[in-house]
């Protein structure tokens, strides 16, 4: 299942489906058809259970295989339940529970590229999702408004992680550390189709190292400034920020700040946004997938997977970009010589794993040490 833009984000996304959580996907389609309208919509009524009630679901034997060996970075205690659970028996989880499994479910149908996967997830999900339509122990609000959830949920514009209705104003704690834990992300450059992207894992460390990660891993040189968006706060240099930049916003200082002081305690996916170069302009998503365990004998940081070459510096952005590429590909075209002088011969879909894993282990040149 791809991600698209405008009217489409909404629904397709597994941050749409989880903005509507336990409203209902399904509730919502069904007054859009009717009504044309998405801005203001009546929550439907659900039977109340007292919090902590755990509700059951008949999942077939094939369902509970598809959960524990496709879902990526699925909580051992989801797992656990799942393969515990007899099979003529329904799998039992809280409404908090089924909330986080469906966010399991909805990140990994959103991200694959299997269409009859992302179609047998898609089916699991509906199931939850009939969960939280039917039952709620919380006494949720009259109206939601789309664009307001969207607002008051997403840092850098529609950037965001899986989010319920209910809204959240206490300090997330910080997530359970040791040594040995691994977080696992994957980074997709927004506005360029086919998606240009990145699955990295990491041990704990500050958003300034992970700057670098992704500056590594994508292929970028670090040759401009950079700054992170999680949750609407803005975290950087200030020094480059604030000082050099001359910006006068709240930057909080990601030299200071760990990965495990912003990812979710229980390990649910959530996106962010990473912005690199302020006059290019790159954004990145960066999805948090989880914490697998420590591959035994694996030096850490690592590159898994990823797609496509890293776009040249200074190319222009997205649509410069998209121009390079066109003149690059047409000989006849008027600035194929000029880009061809100016970059050299470029392989678009080029991409190896391995060199990415090397280019993040080396590191990049301390800057802040050179004269």
């Amino acid at each position: 299942m791809q991600e698209k833009a405008g009217g489409q984000w909404l629904e397709e996304t597994c941050v749409g489906r989880h903005l509507l959580g336990r409203w209902g996907l399904a509730n919502f389609h069904l007054y859009r058809e009717n009504t044309g309208n998405t801005e203001n919509i009546a929550m439907p009524t659900r039977k109340h259970i007292e919090p902590g009630t755990k509700i059951g679901l008949k999942l077939t034997a094939a369902e509970r295989k598809l959960l524990t060996d496709n879902l990526m970075c699925l909580d051992d205690t989801y797992a656990e339940v799942i393969k515990d659970t007899p099979a003529d028996q329904p799998v039992e989880f809280t409404l908090d529970d089924w909330d986080g499994l469906g966010g399991f479910i909805a990140a990994e149908a959103n991200n694959t590229d299997d269409k009859r996967l992302g179609k047998k997830l898609d089916s699991i999900f509906n199931k939850v999702q009939t969960i939280l339509d039917t039952y709620t122990d919380e006494e949720p609000p009259k109206t939601l408004k789309i664009d307001d959830a969207r607002e008051a949920k997403h840092p850098l514009g529609n950037v965001a992680g899986v989010a319920k209705p209910k809204k959240d104003t206490t300090e997330k704690p910080k997530a359970n550390t040791t040594a040995a834990t691994v977080f696992q992300f994957k980074i997709t450059l927004k506005e360029i189709e086919p998606p240009i992207w990145r699955r990295i894992q990491v041990k704990d460390c500050t958003l300034d190292e992970l700057h670098e990660y992704i500056q590594t891993a994508m292929g970028w040189t670090n040759s401009h400034l950079h700054q992170f968006e999680i949750k609407g706060k803005r975290y950087g240099d200030p020094e480059l920020l604030l000082e050099d930049y001359g910006d006068d916003q709240e930057v909080i200082n990601s030299l200071e700040t760990k990965i495990s002081q912003i990812v979710p305690k229980n390990g649910k996916p959530f996106r962010f946004a990473y912005e690199y170069d302020f006059g290019d302009d790159w954004i990145h998503e960066v999805l948090f997938e989880g914490c697998p365990k420590a591959e035994k004998g694996t030096r850490y940081p690592v590159c898994l997977e990823g797609k496509r070459a890293c776009p040249p510096e200074d190319v222009g952005g997205p649509y410069g970009y998209q121009e390079f590429l066109e003149a690059m590909a047409d000989p006849k075209h008027e600035q194929h010589e000029e880009f061809m002088e100016w970059s050299g011969r470029f392989a678009p879909e080029k991409f190896d794993a391995k060199i990415a894993t090397k280019a993040m282990q080396k590191g990049l040149p301390n800057w802040r040490e050179m004269e």
